[in-house]
């Protein structure tokens, strides 16, 4: 029969045990790094560390993964996961939040009456004061959303229950967003034609060198006076030096970030809260299962879902004598060479997938005979692979 295997895990960060209750039996937590074949991670920063050779995999329980050496990864043939779509609705109710906070004063509000607690005529006095922090209500602004991925496409479904005008713009939209996205959302072709009619923004990219500081000196020339920018993707997708002239100047009326760092806490005209989106127990959890079961399904069958440096792959469980996995890079021959390999030893191919992804690829065959015993040791010799890992085996 195919015996599942021990496996250690290793958690970086402190994870929900919701998450780690999900392993089967025949997985335990390490504390010793140099024995897990996976690793947990949430905010840790794994940029320095040097990984053991043992180590198959890496899961982030959340959706960002800048904390992560991916190039360093993929080359070692490390699968490093993420959990897109786990802490949406936590990050999307913070973004309806923002939207109240930006369009109302509620914070100088809420400071009048504290400053004013122990004024006697404080009932009298709020009503001459109220004025002051007023602001407008969001239903009929035009609210600007660029990246309709798991969070922007509920931000801006949200956004129109509740009255506003929404405008997506998203160049890589998937299917699956297009189809959950309401169709009161209408289009944009360029960021420029949500710069011009937007009464705010707000950004739901990744941080990659062609997203850094997408929101320049340039882009709040092109957008209308008064705008209100909301920030819960990452800090650098913003110019803050250059952000800091459009608040002091008025062109932007309002900045709410969730990334505190030295510029954007002292911003004028700012609400900076300390990274709160996907803070909730809830989205905790969710993530935690996510990255558990999808970090389970890769040791145990080879399965690659929501890899963001290999394909993604699905063979399901294997019924065969044998199923062996190979992280290679995506150049021609590869699949002969390997196919080769198994013909020459005579051993029946009984299925096989292979998919490429960027600079890589993935290719997962079940076996219909048993594995020589130098089978890794001798696919590992063919020019540009990168892992080979024999994944279950009849005992």
């Amino acid at each position: 029969m195919l015996a599942p295997k021990e496996r250690k895990i290793f958690c970086l960060n402190n994870i929900a045990s919701v998450g780690l209750a999900k392993f089967r039996k025949g997985y335990e937590v390490t504390d010793n790094i140099d024995e897990a074949a996976g690793i947990l991670v949430r905010s840790a920063d794994m940029k320095s560390m040097n990984f053991p050779a043992g180590l198959r995999a890496i899961a982030r329980a959340g959706a960002g993964v800048n904390n992560i050496p991916i190039e360093a990864c993929s080359e070692d043939g490390i699968v490093v996961f993420n959990t897109p779509g786990a802490n949406a609705n936590s990050v999307k109710e913070l973004v309806i939040a923002a939207l109240l906070l930006a369009s109302r004063d509620i914070f100088g509000g809420i400071s009048w009456v504290r400053e004013n607690s122990a004024n006697p005529e404080i009932t009298k006095t709020a009503e001459k004061a109220k004025k002051n922090f007023a602001g407008h209500e969001i239903k009929g602004k035009t609210l600007g959303v660029i990246g309709l991925g798991a969070i922007g496409v509920q931000v801006a479904n949200a956004a129109v229950g509740l009255g506003m005008n929404v405008l997506g713009y998203d160049p890589y939209l998937s299917v699956k967003s297009a189809w959950m996205l309401s169709p009161m959302v209408k289009h944009a072709d360029s960021p420029e034609e949500v710069y011009a009619v937007s009464d705010f923004i707000t950004i739901h990219v990744p941080a990659m060198d062609s997203t850094r500081h997408m929101l320049n000196a340039e882009a709040f020339a092109r957008m209308k006076t008064g705008i209100k920018i909301l920030n819960f993707a990452r800090d650098v997708l913003v110019d803050e030096e250059a952000l800091r002239d459009s608040l002091t100047s008025g062109q932007v009326s309002r900045y709410v970030s969730d990334f505190p760092n030295t510029t954007s806490a002292a911003l004028p005209n700012s609400i900076v809260l300390p990274h709160l989106g996907a803070s909730t127990e809830e989205a905790e959890d969710n993530c935690a299962v996510m990255a558990a079961l999808q970090l389970q399904d890769y040791l145990d069958n080879g399965n690659i879902t929501n890899s963001v440096n290999f394909p993604e792959l699905n063979a399901g469980t294997c019924g065969a004598e044998a199923r062996v996995a190979i992280l290679h890079r995506n150049i021609p021959n590869m699949l002969s060479q390997i196919t080769s390999f198994f013909g020459s030893n005579d051993l029946n191919i009984e299925n096989l997938q292979n998919k490429a992804r960027g600079k890589y690829a993935y290719t997962l065959l079940d076996i219909s005979h048993k594995m020589p015993d130098d089978t890794t040791e001798r696919l590992r010799e063919i020019e540009g692979v990168l892992r080979v890992r024999r994944v279950k085996e009849r005992s």
